[in-house]
């Protein structure tokens, strides 16, 4: 039933951006839902080097018909020069029903674009 929901995974250089992002894709109807997780510790490689950097995590849940539009509108609004956005797809069946309906009509509402 609700198989065309997705959970995409993002991450921001600080709080204030991640509120920006999320802030924009509820308000645009791009995403029914966005939350923040502040002070994550993420070490990686960039260019070659080790990079170790305070960041944000921005959790976004929509329908999978916008994850390409929350990409591209994530991308356009994004200070690193390759963000981290990933889409995970919500599991049929798991978890809270009731919420599951909730974000599933709420990913249904129009494009304001």
């Amino acid at each position: 039933m609700y198989k065309n929901l997705r959970l995409l995974y993002i991450t921001t250089p600080n709080k204030e951006e991640a509120q920006k992002i999320g802030r924009a894709l509820v308000e645009e109807n791009l995403a029914a839902c966005a939350n923040i997780f502040d002070g994550m510790n993420s070490i990686y490689k960039w260019k070659g080097k080790i990079q170790e950097e305070n960041e944000c995590v921005l959790i976004v849940k929509t329908h999978y018909s916008r994850v390409k539009k929350v990409t591209r509108r994530v991308i356009e609004m994004h200070s690193y020069e390759v963000p981290a956005v990933v889409s995970f797809t919500i599991t049929e069946d798991e978890g809270n029903q009731e919420y599951l309906e909730w974000l599933e009509d709420s990913s249904k509402q129009p494009f304001e674009l």
